[in-house]
């Protein structure tokens, strides 16, 4: 399959997750606060909207050529960031009953595999010289 294919996809994995995932921040607020682990010494609900809101942006961001780099590095670390949320509801599905655990679990899974998306997908790609090009003189 076609490598720039491959990577326009991820691109879209990328875009739709952080872009309806910050839209939902600002949706459904509670919810996300309720998944800020307690000892997090900060406003559970302007966590969320501050993460909500990196999220869009980084996501309209890795659209534009120029920044995509530098957006999905932001996406990448505010991965890591949120990965205190997902371990805690992990670690306590007693209070999230509407969330099976293996689905908590799952959780985990992909955000590694939503991690390698974006690094691979938001590369900048080297320069690849023409098939005709010769290094040696004519």
């Amino acid at each position: 399959m076609n490598p720039e294919l491959l990577r326009k996809a991820g691109l879209s994995i990328v875009f739709c997750w952080f872009f309806f995932g910050g839209v939902g921040h600002f949706v459904a607020t509670d919810f996300f606060a309720s998944i800020v682990p307690p000892w997090i010494p900060a406003d559970a609900r302007l966590l969320v909207y501050l993460s909500g809101a990196f999220e869009i942006l980084g996501a309209v961001g890795i659209l534009i050529p120029a920044v995509r780099q530098k957006a999905g590095n932001g996406l990448f670390l505010l991965t890591l960031c949120v990965t205190p949320a997902n371990v805690h509801m992990t670690l306590n599905p007693e209070l999230y009953p509407d969330f099976p655990p293996a689905a908590l679990w799952a959780r985990l899974v992909i955000q590694v595999a939503l991690l390698a998306c974006i690094w691979w997908s938001t590369r900048e790609r080297p320069a690849t010289a023409p098939a005709y090009a010769s290094s040696s003189p004519a």
